[in-house]
């Protein structure tokens, strides 16, 4: 128990074996701590306060059983992402989902089930199918043929968890499921906080079509991913009636209202109507080349921030305001400071 927890908040932390030897003054030994690690011995109290402190975590949380494992854990972006870079995030996003299944079993409300759409998993053979399949998704879920306000929220809704972390550079994002002995599997969508709203909201799109479609074939399920993201942020028919069917130039303040209205990226907008035939390869290329030719690095006129998880936040507040926990308590799910906690209850002062 022990040892599976302080292997988890090392792992957490980015600390190698002697990393975290070193982080608490060598008080004892990266071997010693490798035992504790592997349940060959267990650390007298003042040693497993040091390491704690270090791990910024609680003691009662080293000693605390868990009972969740990560399945099917897919990493974005896997090519230039180390092993050891794999295992600290995978560790922080275990972290975060045991706050999140504790909370709601404080609550005894039990998560939300994956809605799956009706249909789900979609074929998916060629590109046009991965289109479809987004506009099945909509269907199944009453989304209608308008913009989609806030993605986090939609997939919370439909009982997917959603996490934003902070990752090395090389992950964008990560999808998984999280079980638990005697209880349904949860799917998790994880983003990046280094990446901007317009992007993480693509990601979590994309994310959502890796979980909805079966790709047949040799299709390059990334693109196929990439596809239904745009299909479903950006649906056809509501575009089309926004920017006409055919165009071959576009304002700089177009383009800038448009990509607001469906909060996706400028290049991805372009992308998406060189797809559906608005414009030739040509003219993206030429956007690509003239206005657009620092899209890719740098977002014009970026969205402000509207993609925040919040129900987890919710849920423990309600859990405080309902006298379930106590402050302490929640201030250590929210990793937030108690102070801090309170004045979010209590609101700003007269």
């Amino acid at each position: 128990m022990f040892g599976e927890r302080l292997k988890l908040a090392r792992k957490r932390s980015g600390l190698s074996l002697r990393g975290l030897a070193d982080a608490i003054d060598h008080a004892v030994s990266a071997q010693a701590i490798g035992r504790y690690e592997r349940g060959q011995m267990l650390p007298g109290s003042a040693t497993a306060l040091r390491l704690a402190k270090a791990l910024g975590v609680s003691l009662s949380y080293l000693f605390s059983p868990s009972e969740i494992c990560l399945e099917r854990v897919e990493f974005r972006k896997t090519a230039a992402t180390r092993a050891q870079e794999r295992a600290m995030v995978e560790a922080a996003v275990l972290d975060s989902l045991e706050r999140y299944l504790l909370v709601e079993d404080f609550l005894e409300i039990g998560g939300h089930m994956w809605d799956q759409p009706k249909g789900a998993p979609f074929r998916v053979c060629n590109f046009d199918d991965a289109q479809t399949a987004a506009q099945s998704v909509r269907v199944a879920w009453n989304l209608g043929g308008d913009a989609i306000p806030n993605m986090t929220e939609l997939l919370e809704e439909h009982g997917i968890k959603v996490l934003k972390l902070n990752f090395p550079l090389s992950v964008d994002g990560l999808t998984c499921l999280v079980a638990r002995p005697g209880q349904e599997k949860v799917p998790v969508i994880v983003g990046s906080m280094a990446q901007s709203v317009e992007r993480r909201r693509f990601t979590l799109a994309h994310e959502l079509g890796h979980m909805v479609m079966a790709i047949d074939g040799d299709l390059d399920e990334e693109r196929a991913c990439q596809r239904f993201a745009s299909a479903l942020l950006m649906p056809r028919e509501d575009l089309l009636a926004e920017v006409g069917r055919l165009r071959h130039a576009f304002s700089y303040a177009e383009i800038i209202e448009i990509k607001r209205m469906y909060g996706v990226s400028a290049a991805a907008l372009m992308v998406r109507l060189r797809d559906l035939g608005v414009i030739t390869e040509g003219t993206l290329q030429t956007v690509f080349r003239g206005i657009g030719r620092n899209w890719r690095k740098v977002e014009p006129e970026p969205l402000s921030e509207n993609e925040e998880p919040r129900r987890f936040q919710r849920l423990v507040l309600r859990a405080l305001a309902e006298d379930v926990i106590s402050l302490p308590k929640a201030a250590e799910l929210l990793r937030k400071r108690t102070a801090e906690v309170s004045r979010i209850m209590s609101g700003p002062a007269e």
